[in-house]
């Protein structure tokens, strides 16, 4: 008797055991799952096991947010900021504050509503998000070699409307490529067609990969004609001056180190992610995705430490916004983006 006693025990232990070591699995198969799900809302309303890559991006998304509101606040309430400089800029920071935005509602939509029209949304808001930022970057390249290139007229109204059109373009091509997948483009009726980033496509993903490959191409062509045009400046006014000060080339290596952090940035942020999704497939884990992404969305969160918070006037308006330590009605001179 004792021994069917202990023999029941033992069977029900084991059956405790068993079931214990299933529940523990199934958690751990719908915390990680194989499958890539980093822009995918989630499947199940009631399961409230949140991904730590999610809550990074969420938290990166914050951080953005809050940076580049401020900076929008600034350059909108500050009448002297309206220099064709600061329109570019501004035009960065509000992308960039979009694209933080929309990092906290695909946290809040993915565990807390399901569902496919959301997620749609959800990407392609960010897909256009992020496009608007990269080609604000390189709106920024170029109003800052034509600063250079044509000195002279560069404060000219005439200038302000170029800056006007080309934003307007970058606009309106980063809002037809973030309408895209919820227009139809998705992989939703044909899952062996998603990329990296469901419900994005493939051959969707390869394109945003190429454009910001065409785009790092023209900034790196134009920062190099800048460096050029720097050290030339240089050479010329010690020729006039007839030797060159230290203070000539700590300026000129200033200049130079400058726009190699801009560089050195921009690539070491975006490249990993464009060259996965380039060489990535669905069926690799999500992680992947997530290590490539998450330093992605830190060029939003240090640009505006780049291209704002470095710039005198801002500091100088952030000053009388948070401090009032100077009058508002102190003239100061706009710089050119040349020496910012």
């Amino acid at each position: 008797m004792c021994a069917d006693m202990n023999d029941t025990l033992l069977g029900n232990d084991t059956s405790a055991s068993a079931a214990v070591a299933g529940e523990g699995l199934a958690w751990m198969d719908s915390g990680y799952p194989e499958r890539n799900s980093s822009l995918e809302l989630s499947t199940s309303p009631l399961d409230f096991h949140i991904n730590p890559w999610d809550i990074m991006l969420c938290m990166s998304g914050t951080v953005i947010a809050c940076e580049n509101a401020i900076v929008v606040a600034i350059i909108c309430y500050t009448p002297t900021l309206r220099t064709p400089m600061f329109v570019v800029i501004g035009s960065l920071a509000t992308a960039d504050l979009l694209a933080g935005i929309g990092l906290i509602l695909n946290f809040v939509f993915q565990y807390v509503i399901s569902s496919e029209t959301i997620n749609l949304i959800t990407v392609g808001f960010l897909v256009a998000s992020f496009t608007a930022s990269i080609s604000s970057l390189l709106a920024i390249t170029v109003d800052r070699y034509f600063s250079l290139y044509n000195a002279l007229t560069y404060f000219s109204d005439k200038t302000l409307h170029y800056v006007h059109v080309m934003l307007v373009g970058t606009w309106s091509v980063s809002l037809c490529l973030g309408l895209l997948p919820v227009l139809g483009w998705n992989c939703l009726g044909d899952p062996d067609s998603c990329s990296i980033v469901r419900p994005l496509t493939r051959t969707n993903v390869m394109l945003l990969a190429a454009s910001f490959f065409v785009i790092f191409v023209i900034m790196l062509t134009l920062y190099f004609k800048i460096c050029k045009i720097v050290c030339h400046h240089a050479h010329q006014i010690a020729l006039q001056q007839h030797f060159f000060t230290a203070s000539h080339y700590v300026a000129t290596k200033k200049g130079v180190s400058t726009l190699a952090i801009i560089l050195g940035t921009f690539g070491a942020s975006w490249l990993p992610f464009a060259i996965y999704c380039l060489v990535g497939e669905r069926e690799y884990p999500s992680v992947y995705t997530y290590a490539t992404l998450l330093p992605a969305t830190y060029n939003s969160m240090i640009n505006p430490i780049i291209y704002a918070y470095r710039n005198a006037e801002i500091q100088r308006s952030l000053y009388v916004l948070f401090c009032g330590c100077f009058q508002t009605n102190v003239a100061y001179r706009s710089r050119s983006p040349s020496e910012v």
